[in-house]
């Protein structure tokens, strides 16, 4: 019985999904979040075989399969256990086998003839009759199988490449994203605290530039940072002149390059000294 089969499947899927990697993993999830909740679902609604034919209740299986792993992890996300790999699987888990308990117990409350059941008839085609072009027909879908398969193992097996890039922003007084300088006084300094991290999978050179209303100001640097290092420092700025909605600029430069790679902003009212 396929129940029965799902249920060891189900079963099995627990210690291969949490604890291992690679295609078994990958192939028993799949069926395990978008087949099999669905499939013992329509199982349980529909038992007698005149409900449902199998290409019916094959593609009812997916489209209920996504719907009830959604509002599995609708639920978990109001619970203390949150949408995390062990709560969807165990969760997973339990609505599987037991709707599966309830599918069989409503098949075998019917009669033999009236219960669904899938049959598997195998008969082996005869090669020396086929026409030519059954056989290239045969032989092009073998291969696409097989093409299909060894893309599959490419996409899991073969390393991926991150994407290269760095991080940089800007902290106020706080250190936090806020409570930046907005109101200077021609003469004082506003200070904020600037922030690199670098993403792009080698050692890397920064400089920072400073610049009011596009006036050449200090600049930091060279900054050296190895893969994944991060820096943070604070960075001081002085108004020069009096005016309302000064562009503070806050330009990155990544090793030797004469264009900035990235820039921040802020906006500053300076006023006359008293």
């Amino acid at each position: 019985m396929e129940l029965v089969i799902i249920s060891l499947l189900t079963t099995l899927a627990v210690p291969l999904v949490l604890f291992t990697d690679g295609i078994p993993r990958m192939a028993l999830a799949i069926l395990f979040l978008l087949f099999f909740p669905g499939y013992v679902l329509i199982a349980a609604l529909f038992p007698r075989r005149d409900s449902l034919d199998a290409i019916e209740r094959v593609a009812l299986s997916f489209g209920l399969s996504i719907a009830i792993v959604s509002l599995i992890g609708l639920a978990l996300d109001h619970t203390s256990w949150g949408i995390r790999l062990n709560p969807v699987v165990v969760s997973t888990v339990g609505f599987v086998l037991i709707t599966s308990l309830a599918a069989m117990y409503r098949r075998q409350s019917l009669p033999q003839e009236a219960r669904f059941s899938i049959g598997i008839h195998i008969s082996l085609p005869q090669v020396h009759q086929a026409s030519k072009l059954d056989r290239f027909l045969a032989i092009l879908f073998v291969l696409s199988i097989l093409a299909t398969l060894g893309a599959l193992v490419y996409v899991v097996v073969a390393p991926k490449a991150g994407e290269r890039f760095t991080e940089f922003y800007v902290l106020g007084s706080e250190e936090i994203a806020e409570k930046y300088p907005e109101h200077l006084v021609v003469g004082q300094q506003g200070e904020v605290t600037l922030g690199i991290v670098n993403r792009e999978r080698e050692d890397m050179s920064y400089l920072i530039e400073v610049r009011i209303d596009d006036e050449e100001g200090q600049e930091t640097g060279p900054i050296i940072l190895a893969r994944d290092e991060k820096w943070e420092g604070k960075v001081t700025f002085v108004a020069t002149r009096a005016g309302e909605a000064q562009r503070v600029e806050f330009r990155l430069y990544k090793g030797d390059e004469s264009e900035p790679y990235l820039d921040l902003h802020l906006w500053l009212d300076v006023e006359e000294a008293a």
